[in-house]
């Protein structure tokens, strides 16, 4: 497995190195957040393990603009050295996908890492979000992500049939009006395109209820069309039953 690590206390970086590649991991350390962003946006990783605590840029901030600049993100775990009650809660909120605490333990790391992999490889359905407004994909992501969705977002139509080239997402979430193109759109391009045309397509509008848009969604072969604002849980519910159904 090719795995990035960022620590800028270069102790706690060596060692964490050292077991993953010990554990036989191809692995590429920083102590650097700029420089690990920017190696880790660019590059092929299947895992990232992020110190929370760095000068330059913390573990907060790199998860955000990594997750937002990323075509296709791959997990991030947090390791900090400040456990608290309710840090594990808060990391994935931010958007890992799992927490480690300091200092770590060689005798018990790589069971961590196994154990959060594994839980990772049976919730990791990807879905495709589709939204023009900054706002609302931040607020997606952070919803999905920490139930084990891989989140690749879109931020109008074009870019979505683009990413729809070489992604196969299990489900497309898709705001219904954007500059440039809307849901219809979408869905008439999946729908004709059959190595796309099974996946369920959830539609959302922040407007007024129209009964008519909610019929031609529907009929263009949209799974469900969903009016904001809904709780997280709710919607996480709802793709959940999508993928599942």
């Amino acid at each position: 497995m090719k795995i990035l690590t960022v620590d800028d206390n270069r102790p706690s970086l060596e060692l964490m190195t050292y077991l993953l590649r010990a554990f036989g991991h191809d692995v590429t350390p920083f102590n650097s957040s700029g420089s690990a962003l920017e190696a880790a946006i660019s590059g092929d990783y299947d895992l990232i393990v992020a110190d929370v605590r760095m000068p330059d840029m913390d573990g907060f901030e790199f998860i955000r603009r990594y997750k937002r600049e990323a075509a296709s993100p791959a997990p991030v775990i947090a390791v900090t050295a400040h456990a608290m009650v309710g840090d594990k809660e808060r990391m994935l909120a931010a958007g890992f996908d799992g927490y480690i605490p300091k200092p770590i333990d060689p005798q018990s790391i790589k069971a961590e890492i196994d154990e959060m992999l594994t839980e990772l490889s049976h919730n990791g359905a990807s879905v495709l979000i589709v939204d023009n407004t900054t706002v609302n994909l931040e607020l997606l992501d952070r919803t999905l992500t920490p139930f084990g969705y891989r989140v690749v977002r879109a931020r109008s139509v074009r870019e979505a049939e683009s990413k729809l080239e070489t992604e196969r997402p299990s489900l497309i979430l898709c705001d219904l009006h954007m500059p440039g193109g809307d849901a219809f759109e979408l869905l008439q391009h999946v729908k004709a395109d059959s190595r796309l045309q099974d996946i369920p397509v959830l539609v959302m509008s922040s407007s007024v209820w129209q009964t008519a848009d909610k019929q031609r969604a529907l009929e263009l072969g949209a799974k469900k069309f969903i009016l904001r604002p809904i709780e997280p849980q709710a919607l996480v519910n709802e793709v959940r039953d999508a993928i599942g159904g």
